[in-house]
């Protein structure tokens, strides 16, 4: 088992979860009247037999607690009757989101393999859960099940190539940035006994976007072409957009304040235009704070 496992099981996790979602809405009766372990324990039998490799298959009721013995591949463990399984991600998931899911890879009680557990919430006839039927795979198995198409495979390296072409530019631009920066303080003597205010917000203005477009590129190489994620990172999965609209609140915040200084110097009656600079820069800020909000919310979910 190897990193690139995760990745390509991350890729290839929504079509493992239709694939497991439709087995179980074929098999397992739903909103039916007088539902029962009996009534549903041998159709989800009946998909572990049909899935060969399947690890185990048990079902839990609507409190989390196991109700059947778990079937694995060799033995019935009927010792796993009573336990609860509400802290399990399998069931509060599926009860949570009402629907079939899929859990990340976990190591396994059962085998020496890391396991992915897909789960369905079975409802009676009032609409309620009843019963949380749940099915154990070897994640190597799940892996052959969401494999990607010869279609997926080329868009996949065709955007991935494409990226780092862009980071090489980005970073190309970003020392470019950085050299004419440094360069300010050569052409305009900067220096403690030569200070001149606007001097010193330009240089800053280069080496700032400098920095940001560097981070910026390091996001995108991260996120895009090694697959590198960050699960508790503010942004979630938008990362890359988070520090786009960041470098441009940066930037106008210094081109904002440098107007400040030098409008109240020079001109005072065009104070009034840096001020529209800053109240955009403000909007930015709220703007992006919701952005991230409602994001990091959706990620959760």
């Amino acid at each position: 088992m190897v990193a690139s496992d995760i990745q390509d099981f991350s890729l290839g996790r929504t079509k493992a979860r239709a694939y497991f979602c439709y087995l179980f809405s074929k098999n397992i009766p739903d909103r039916l009247p007088s539902l029962s372990p009996e009534m549903i324990m041998p159709r989800l039998l009946k998909i572990k037999a049909d899935l060969q490799n399947c690890d185990a298959v048990y079902l839990l009721d609507y409190k989390g607690v196991q109700v059947s013995p778990t079937y694995t591949k060799d033995s019935i463990l009927e010792d796993d009757v009573g336990k609860i399984r509400a802290d399990r991600a399998y069931y509060y998931r599926a009860v949570r989101e009402k629907r079939c899911t899929i859990t990340d890879p976990y190591p396994s009680l059962l085998s020496p393999e890391l396991t992915v557990t897909a789960s369905k919430p079975i409802f009676d006839e009032k609409g309620d859960i009843k019963y949380v039927a749940c099915l154990d795979m070897p994640l190597d198995e799940v892996l052959k099940i969401s494999h990607l198409n010869t279609m997926d495979t080329f868009f996949k390296n065709f955007f991935k190539y494409s990226y780092a072409i862009f980071a090489v530019a980005l970073i190309a631009v970003a020392i470019l940035l950085f050299a004419k920066g440094v360069q300010s303080f050569f052409v305009y003597e900067i220096s403690p006994q030569n200070f001149e205010i606007k001097n010193v917000f330009e240089a800053t203005i280069l080496l700032t976007l400098s920095l940001a477009m560097f981070d910026l590129t390091k996001t995108i190489i991260e996120e895009e072409i090694t697959g590198q994620t960050q699960e508790h990172n503010i942004s979630g999965p938008h990362k890359t957009m988070v520090k786009f609209l960041g470098s441009i609140i940066i930037a106008l915040s210094i081109e904002a304040l440098m107007l400040v200084f030098k409008f109240a110097i020079t001109d005072p009656d065009k104070l009034l235009y840096a001020m529209y600079i800053v109240g955009g820069v403000a909007t930015l800020l709220i703007s992006l704070a919701v952005y991230i909000k409602f994001t990091k919310e959706k990620h959760q979910k």
